[in-house]
């Protein structure tokens, strides 16, 4: 009897109802699928078609090995009378090996007589499994990765995470390990990952198959450059995404958004892009400005280009109940479905309904209304809110999408979202394009997507958190990252507290993929139409002037060393575009025999040459930093030359973030500041 089934690139196995396939997919990468009834199917949520590689197979009774590059997976089945069941019963483990033949990843074994099981598909009513995947961890490994999850944790490992998206919660399920693999979830259901000392579990709530794909390097560098390849590129980041960017919330009326750019000019600081934010439009749906508030767009457009200055327009998946467009989606199918209670899925400033995404007929009809509406009038670049989406309460299994249950397919939102505005702009003929996303999934990059990091508040815990959700993104793939420079909510103007914490988020923002100032700074303006009738509030001033002379001087030096660095962050931008490298880099990623390196939660690399220590701590005046080995480093700030593997004791007073410069690159900077 033949145990298995071999193609030029994969191997089947069959048996007990299941279906298992492991095929070569990419440089260096596996794909691996299973089905409990039928055969797999080609499901092409975040990965692509592949290059077709050198794949070398062999079978040997019952082992099977496929070799593609520097990974191997080898599959082992077994089978016989089961003494317990009283009947015959197979099974076929895998396990992941890299060039040098390590064992890298392993699945769960049976245990004996724990009869454990490493792919459990558990049936849901209409067809669909509960399914959870277990895998032996290689000892002492360190996990990075994941998107975004809010916590200061550099190593996952012990972590347990939810596969969702929430408001300031991107699940990205692709992790790095130091014991030489990355592993990608290629699943977007609703569900969960334990990194646990003893195994590591991924869960799907709802789903029709196991699908995931591993890569094996030895370096993160090498990893990060086969998941480009397997999932997508980052697009050319526009030159205009090199700079500064000024938002608040929010400009309200078309003339205080242009004096604010006039103002930059007279003084003479850089601006690359403006933001008009949310409920610059009457009702969300309508995809328009408000009239009375911007009575000439157009206009308003050729000024901001005339200084140099690209206008980012605010663009929300809602569509309220009174929307202009509200009948003819929700008559058209374009809408998402609430599956119990009122078909109402938040409730900010009114009732209203999302668009369903992951239509292509809902994706069509709507780009079409903000391309007449926005893109011709020369809007570029759009600010993609809401992209989780962010239901008023976040019941995943009461939301059905016109791909399927949310429960089974809702992680796929963010990206689809992303991918809306892509495929129009596009379209239309706009050869680059970065557009501004609250959430991401596996794949996002490759439509554009700058993620920030959503509605955090404005304290020094969520500022140290920051840190970390830059680096696991960009592990996970997603090379464009930005915050809200001094948090999103909980900011007074005339505090000082709050002004110390701006100074020192707004120096790290000067290292991040893009240097972007936001935020509903108290106290809060009230907003009426001529009509007297009530408009979504703005918050305070949130200019580099609005802090005090004091302040400012400090954000005008950082705002123009941002500028100094426009030619080194453009090659950081295109090492991402080509190599699939992350712009803000864990410093393990530079440094991955430095052992130290990965457990560096708040210090890190922009890029190759830029150590970038943030003060965390409100009142501090120094920090210690660790210079890793194998490299002189810099200080920026005195041009005073260090030695590699120590700790130091850097003096920072409110003017100075540390910064290092490894092995004398980038000696202009000492200069710009």
């Amino acid at each position: 009897m033949t145990v298995f089934e071999t193609a030029k690139d994969a191997v089947t196995w069959r048996g007990d109802g299941e279906t298992l396939v492991v095929q070569a997919w990419g440089r260096d990468g596996l794909r691996v699928r299973s089905t409990r009834a039928g055969e797999v199917t080609d499901t092409d949520f975040a990965l692509l078609e592949p290059e077709p590689t050198d794949v070398a197979i062999e079978v040997e009774g019952d082992t099977a090995t496929i070799v593609n590059g520097g990974i191997t997976a080898v599959l082992r089945a077994h089978g016989g009378y089961d003494w317990q069941t009283g009947y015959d019963v197979f099974g076929c483990s895998l396990e992941f090996r890299d060039a040098e033949g390590r064992t890298v990843l392993r699945e769960l074994g049976s245990g004996g007589a724990l009869k454990l099981t490493a792919r459990e598909f558990r049936p849901l009513p209409g067809g669909a499994h509960r399914l959870r995947a277990a895998f032996e961890p290689a000892a002492g490994e360190k996990l990075y990765g994941m998107g975004q999850y809010q916590q200061a944790i550099l190593d996952l490992k012990g972590s347990t995470l939810e596969l969702a998206h929430r408001n300031s919660q991107a699940s990205v399920p692709f992790v790095v390990s130091s014991a030489g693999y990355g592993f990608l979830w290629h699943n977007p259901a609703i569900g969960s990952a334990t990194f646990a000392a003893n195994r590591t579990e991924w869960v799907a709530e709802a789903t029709e198959q196991l699908d995931y794909w591993i890569t094996a390097g030895d370096t993160p560098a090498k990893i990060s450059a086969a998941y480009a390849d397997a999932t997508g590129h980052a697009p050319v980041m526009p030159e205009y995404g090199l700079g500064y960017w000024q938002c608040k919330l929010r400009y309200w009326n078309q003339e205080q958004l242009l004096e604010v750019a006039r103002e930059h000019r007279r003084r003479g600081l850089p601006l690359d892009v403006i933001v008009a934010d949310f409920f610059h439009w009457p009702k969300m749906g309508d995809f328009r400005f408000e009239e009375e508030f911007w009575p000439d767009p157009a206009a308003m457009v050729a000024e901001l280009k005339e200084m140099g200055v690209e206008l980012m327009v605010s663009v929300w998946p809602q569509v309220s109940l009174e929307s202009e467009h509200f009948a003819a989606f929700k008559q058209d199918n374009l809408l998402v479905r609430t599956e119990r209670g009122l078909d109402v899925q938040m409730g900010f400033l009114g009732p209203s309904m999302f668009l369903d995404v992951t239509n292509p007929r809902a994706r069509e009809a709507a780009w079409g209304i903000v391309k007449r509406n926005y893109h011709d009038l020369g809007i570029k670049v759009f600010w993609l809110d809401e992209a989780e989406p962010e239901y008023g309460v976040y019941d995943f299994d009461n939301y059905r999408y016109h791909l399927g249950p949310n429960v089974q397919v809702g992680n796929l939102y963010p990206q689809a979202f992303s991918r809306m505005f892509y495929e129009g702009q596009r379209a239309a003929g706009q050869d680059e394009v970065v557009n501004l996303v609250r959430c991401a999934w596996a794949g996002s990059q490759r439509y554009g997507a700058l993620v920030w990091s959503g509605d955090i508040h404005s304290t020094w815990e969520d500022f140290r958190r920051q840190i970390t959700a830059g680096i696991h993104m960009g592990v996970a793939g997603i090379p464009w990252f930005t915050t809200d420079i001094g948090g999103f909510a909980g900011g007074n103007i005339e505090d000082p507290a709050f002004r110390e914490l701006l100074v020192r988020w707004f120096q790290f923002g000067a290292f991040c993929p893009v240097m972007r100032m936001h935020g509903d700074r108290s106290p809060s303006e009230e907003v009426r139409a001529a009509d007297g009738t009530a408009r979504c509030h703005s918050g305070a001033p949130n200019e580099l002037w609005s802090f005090g002379p004091e302040v400012y001087g400090v954000l005008a030096r950082y705002v123009r060393l941002r500028e100094a660095m426009r030619p080194y962050t453009r090659r950081l931008m295109a090492e991402a575009h080509e190599s699939g490298q992350p712009v803000m880099r864990g410093m393990f990623h530079e440094f991955p025999a430095d052992a130290t390196c990965w457990d560096l939660s708040d210090q890190y690399m922009f890029g190759p040459d830029l150590l970038i220590a943030p003060v965390v701590e409100a009142h501090a005046t120094s920090r210690r930093v660790y210079l890793p080995a194998a490299a002189v480093w810099t200080d920026l700030h005195t041009g005073t030359e260090h030695q590699g593997g120590q700790w130091l004791t850097v003096h920072a007073p409110i003017e100075r973030i540390p910064v290092f410069t490894r092995d004398g690159a980038l000696p202009e900077l000492i200069d710009a500041l």
